[in-house]
């Protein structure tokens, strides 16, 4: 009952909160998915902020393990008129073919999943070869900063508030890490006090067999 209760809060916040964040986001993200096209994943899409950036040539395939971002998700699919699949399934364990989809993309997801390296595992797994894995996610700060600090200091309480999200995590060493052909990244910062460091990039996936 009260996991049941937190996913539901979980859901009205990020429906109310998302139209801050993508606010600063905005630019980034035209630019980012910009000429996707075919099969795409997106990977915890929560209440559905990117749906308004995909072209129209993309069939948009969804896995959100939150059952009450749901409705969020179908209205915002009926309101841009995307041809969606929406899959309630979880990214550590993705219930599609091997090399399936052209792209990925995760947006604040890699940061609260369980088991980033495994996630990872699954998008090279379903990519096809060259396919890209797009990707906007918050950072830790660099070691020793006042900030770092503060991510560490807070992270039990950050997780009980923002389901499970670690503030502190290194996910940009963790997909250069993954096996990836070549990954690009961008880093920026944004006025969200405790998760201000961001990496924006694209991750190729080898056409080698």
């Amino acid at each position: 009952m009260a996991m049941g209760w937190s996913k539901r809060w979980h859901a009205w916040v990020m429906a109310h909160a998302s139209p801050y964040v993508d606010a600063h986001l905005r630019p980034y993200k035209e630019k980012l998915f910009a000429g996707l096209c075919g099969r795409v994943l997106e990977i915890g899409p929560g209440t559905g902020p990117n749906l308004q950036y995909y072209p129209s040539s993309v069939h948009w395939i969804g896995v959100e393990p939150n059952p009450f971002m749901h409705r969020y998700l179908r209205a915002e699919v009926e309101r841009w008129g995307v041809n969606a699949m929406l899959i309630d399934g979880q990214a550590e364990h993705l219930d599609l073919n091997d090399e399936s989809v052209d792209a990925v993309i995760s947006t604040h997801v890699l940061c609260t999943v369980s088991d980033p390296e495994r996630v990872l595992c699954e998008i090279l797994r379903v990519l096809v070869p060259g396919g890209r894995f797009l990707f906007i996610e918050h950072v830790a700060a660099p070691q020793g900063t006042r900030l770092r600090r503060w991510q560490e200091r807070l992270r039990p309480l950050w997780q009980r508030l923002a389901d499970g999200c670690h503030p502190d995590r290194e996910t940009d060493r963790i997909i250069q890490a993954i096996g990836f052909e070549r990954v690009f990244v961008h880093r920026i910062s944004l006025p969200f006090p405790l998760v201000a460091p961001h990496i924006i990039g694209v991750a190729i996936k080898s056409t080698a067999p």
